[in-house]
């Protein structure tokens, strides 16, 4: 039952095709893997069992009358409980939304569930995704290869349940790095796709201009499939781009010969980087090369700022959708949701409008460095998975602040400042054990050769093939 629960998505679809696997024998594996180790990694917010049942007679049903099955018929899914499901609570990971029934499907859903996908249930997450939260109020979530370590936020519940196979394939929400860290510090995929690619209707918002929808797998393969199903034009959101998304499955085994990789120097050999992550990473740009691919050093020296920007930004937007809860209801939130929001809610509008042209200067030298490279590569965080404790100590200089709430974030935000596709994939282990995370970045709707150079180098690499203890 472990090795049926770790099978890729992609090929839970097939065997389940092919009438080689039951989707109820898969659904009952996962819920089962759910009862015996949520109790622990608290990836789960709520677990839709009966529903999930019932779903898995219907779709072992269709199979057996011969009938049209989607690309992802009876494989058993999760969501970030961010994103509205029918019928089931959408907390937000809040108290404030506590007892919030969803009276609709977001479309991500809609396509999920038209793809013959299953959801199992609702996944943990820091309140209202904005990250740092103290006080879980559904539980604590824990990492699966050590759970006295991060899982990492916003999704967390999303990267842990990927990884500990606790669900076929997730979806997340990256606003800042949201799919990317968890996916780092719990050893998944996770693809951050273009801003505007997946609708984002139905999903409780942080932050309008870099909010976005993505999948975080075990595989290369299942991050492309899920990409392929929920992607598309959305007339409920008319900031998404208005034409069918680009083919992301066809090529995705086309290797990485004649692609230009630059990897950035200041992510990489910066003082923040952990050695083990420096190391690791060094060696899959190193791995990339003997594939076939050019790989030379960038140098984007902009980059280090991103972290401050970005919450300059977002935090302000967060702040002024808040506004109402704050003025009503402030002492049901996290203490330390309740503390960013209401210092962003103080920030002057000169540092806002100083933020928002520095915005504009990191994104030209993104776009302008993908001018040169078809992929950019970087660490996705500056070391591995820390343990949760540090997580909740006091804040103790303004020197330590940056270093907490900047530094990580620097290694993820330029992509979203930018708004381009950046995926998160296992790249090696530290000493203690804990998965590193290599980030691949590529040109706004790309996601195609983001994903080749990625499954590229998942097949010329053992590290998909780890699993937790847990």
């Amino acid at each position: 039952m472990t090795d049926l629960a770790f099978t890729s998505g992609a090929e839970l679809a097939a065997q389940i095709r092919d009438k080689r696997l039951s989707p109820v024998a898969v659904v009952r594996a996962y819920l089962d893997r759910i009862e015996r180790l949520d109790g622990t990694l608290h990836a789960y917010i709520t677990v839709a069992r009966e529903q999930a049942l019932a779903e898995a007679e219907r779709a072992e049903q269709a199979v057996a009358r011969g009938d049209r099955l989607g690309p992802l018929h009876g494989v058993p899914y999760a969501v970030k409980d961010q994103i509205d499901t029918l019928g089931l609570r959408t907390t937000a990971g809040s108290r404030l939304l506590a007892d919030n029934v969803s009276t609709i499907d977001a479309p991500v859903i809609t396509r999920l569930r038209a793809a013959g996908a299953i959801l199992l249930g609702k996944l943990n997450l820091t309140e209202f995704a904005l990250g740092g939260t103290l006080e879980f109020p559904f539980g604590q979530p824990r990492n699966p290869w050590n759970v006295d370590h991060d899982p990492g936020g916003s999704s967390a519940g999303s990267g842990v349940a990927a990884a500990a196979a606790l669900a076929a394939v997730t979806l997340g929400e990256d606003t800042g790095g949201s799919i990317r860290s968890p996916a780092s510090n719990c050893g998944a995929v996770g693809l951050r796709p273009t801003w505007g690619l997946v609708p984002r209707a139905g999903c409780i918002p942080l932050c309008w201009s870099m909010d976005a929808i993505g999948p975080i797998t075990r595989t290369v393969e299942d991050a492309a499939l899920v990409l392929s199903v929920i992607a598309g034009p959305d007339p409920a959101d008319p900031q998404m781009r208005q034409r069918p998304p680009d083919d992301v499955l066809s090529g995705l085994r086309a290797g990485v010969g004649g692609l230009r990789i630059g990897v950035v120097k200041e992510l990489t050999d910066g003082s923040d980087t952990d050695p083990e992550v420096r190391s690791a990473v060094l060696a899959a740009a190193e791995t990339l090369r003997k594939l076939g691919a050019t790989v030379d050093e960038i140098t984007l020296p902009l980059v280090p700022l991103a972290g401050a920007v970005f919450m300059a930004l977002a935090d302000s937007e967060g702040a002024g959708a808040h506004q109402p809860w704050l003025r009503t209801r402030a002492g049901e939130y996290d203490p330390a949701t309740r503390r960013r929001l209401l210092a962003a809610s103080l920030l002057p509008t000169a540092a806002y409008h100083q933020a928002s042209r520095a915005r504009v200067l990191i994104t030209r030298e993104v776009l302008g460095a993908l001018d040169r490279f078809d992929v950019l590569l970087s660490p996705t965080q500056p070391g591995p998975a820390p343990p949760i404790a540090s997580g909740k100590r006091r804040v103790t200089s303004k020197a330590d602040a940056g270093g907490r709430f900047f530094t990580r974030r620097s290694y993820t935000t330029p992509f979203n400042l930018s708004a381009t596709p950046a995926i998160s994939l296992p790249c090696g282990f530290t000493a203690a054990g804990l998965p590193i995370g290599l980030q691949l970045a590529g040109r706004r709707y790309d996601e195609a050769t983001v994903l080749r150079a990625a499954w590229a180098y998942e097949q010329a690499t053992p590290w998909h093939e780890r699993r937790p203890p847990q």
